[in-house]
């Protein structure tokens, strides 16, 4: 969580905020994509965050991916914007937000694959017909936009 999100936090609680996030969904070279399994609610997730104060969307998503992932993005394209009743989502310790979530697509990235293990238990790629069924609960409209967005690109 951000320093931000902390600090507010520290003065309204659990009650929901809205929050602002960026992620990022890595695709490799065999068109799979890449889910760590968070340590907090033990479902499948890509990286992703909140903003810090002052930082630039597409600096959220880099951030994030490097530190949940250990790698580096080269170039990111613009996917989707997720937001809406569908994002709303309670922690597992009772904070609650609505996300207003950027998201991101990266196919250029280097470095080596070392999931952050305060937030991923686990990190692997799966190909689009074989997602595990356990996704984070405010993502799924963001993965039902990208399969079928991968299905038109490829004619089905």
């Amino acid at each position: 969580m951000s320093d931000y999100m902390m600090d507010l936090r520290k003065l309204v609680g659990h009650r929901p905020l809205m929050q602002c996030a960026a992620s990022v969904i890595i695709e490799n070279e065999k068109g799979e994509i890449l889910l760590g399994k968070r340590t907090d609610n033990h479902k499948w997730g890509y990286s992703g965050g909140s903003i810090e104060l002052g930082e630039t969307i597409e600096d959220c998503a880099r951030r994030e991916l490097k530190e949940e992932f250990g790698l580096i993005a080269e170039e990111l394209k613009f996917f989707m914007i997720n937001s809406g009743e569908r994002t709303h989502y309670i922690y597992p310790n009772g904070d609650e937000v609505y996300n207003v979530e950027i998201v991101y697509t990266c196919s250029k990235y280097h470095g080596t694959l070392t999931p952050q293990k305060e937030e991923m238990s686990q990190a692997r790629f799966f190909a689009l017909d074989e997602l595990p069924s356990e996704l984070s609960d405010p993502i799924i409209p963001v993965f039902e936009a990208y399969v079928k967005s991968r299905k038109k690109e490829n004619g089905n």
